[in-house]
């Protein structure tokens, strides 16, 4: 019993020290999620915003769903995509994916392990 008696007697600490401790941890979670998820998602979204904008009569194009065709006219929203002699579909301007030439080339993309 003596020996635990000193225990108790011990005050917890408390103060700035306290709520430094207990806060830190959760600013730090929170900036390594914002440069880990949030950055690069806003960056990808402004390269996606930035190919849409670029679109233009004549380009060629492969869509989410894996069309190819060239873009023959541009509407605010709508584009209407030539797929072949004759046929022409109208589609949402979101469905691009990329334009062939442009984002045809992959970035290099870096691993974890080499």
């Amino acid at each position: 019993m003596n020996l635990i008696k000193p225990i108790l007697l011990q005050q917890a600490p408390g103060g700035i020290e306290s709520l430094l401790s207990s806060i830190v941890p959760f600013l730090l979670i929170i900036v390594i999620f914002y440069f880990l998820i949030l950055r690069p998602q806003q960056k990808r979204q402004k390269e996606r915003v930035k190919l849409l904008d670029s679109l233009n009569k004549g380009d060629k194009i492969i869509t989410a769903g894996g069309l190819h065709g060239t873009v023959e006219a541009i509407d605010d929203k709508t584009i209407l995509v030539k797929v072949a002699d004759n046929v022409k579909l109208k589609m949402e301007r979101s469905s691009v994916s990329t334009i062939v030439g442009v984002t045809d080339i992959v970035p290099e993309r870096k691993s974890m392990f080499g």
